[in-house]
């Protein structure tokens, strides 16, 4: 799998204020990517309804649900961080992962996502990357083989 991370989904200053606006906010990139339909973003929400995306390590990884399959175009993510936290059901959330996996893609995105952030010492380099492009370096082994 490459290039399921591109610079243009990336935003290191987020201005969602509510965790509905950070899944849109996220969305948004994904569709500004071709990697899904204006229908994911329904899919997204509903997701969130039934379990929480909120991983720990100020992380939340929205995605649809499987009835939303058919709104995803290729595997892609997006990435927004969050200068003032958002309330995630109680949890604090600096950092918006955006997945769609095509055909099943999303499985080994999740694996690499959870694996970064799960070093605490890699979560506060990407709270401290000062520029889009030094998030992407930071994350850049989403797009390795």
């Amino acid at each position: 799998m490459s290039d399921v991370l591109t610079l243009n989904s990336i935003k290191t200053h987020g201005t969602a204020e509510t965790k509905e606006d950070a899944i849109a906010e996220a969305n948004d990139l994904l569709l500004a990517a071709g990697a899904v339909t204006s229908d994911y973003l329904a899919s997204m929400l509903e997701r969130e309804t039934s379990v929480s995306t909120y991983m720990g390590n100020y992380l939340a990884i929205p995605h649809g649900t499987n009835e939303g399959k058919d709104a995803i175009l290729a595997s892609a993510l997006s990435f927004v961080r969050y200068a003032k936290p958002i309330d995630w059901n109680g949890e604090e959330v600096r950092f918006v992962v955006g997945i769609a996996g095509k055909d099943g893609g999303h499985l080994d995105i999740l694996s690499k996502i959870a694996l970064i952030f799960s070093d605490e010492d890699e979560v506060e380099k990407l709270l401290k990357a000062p520029s889009d492009e030094a998030v992407f370096e930071l994350l850049s082994e989403v797009n390795e083989d």
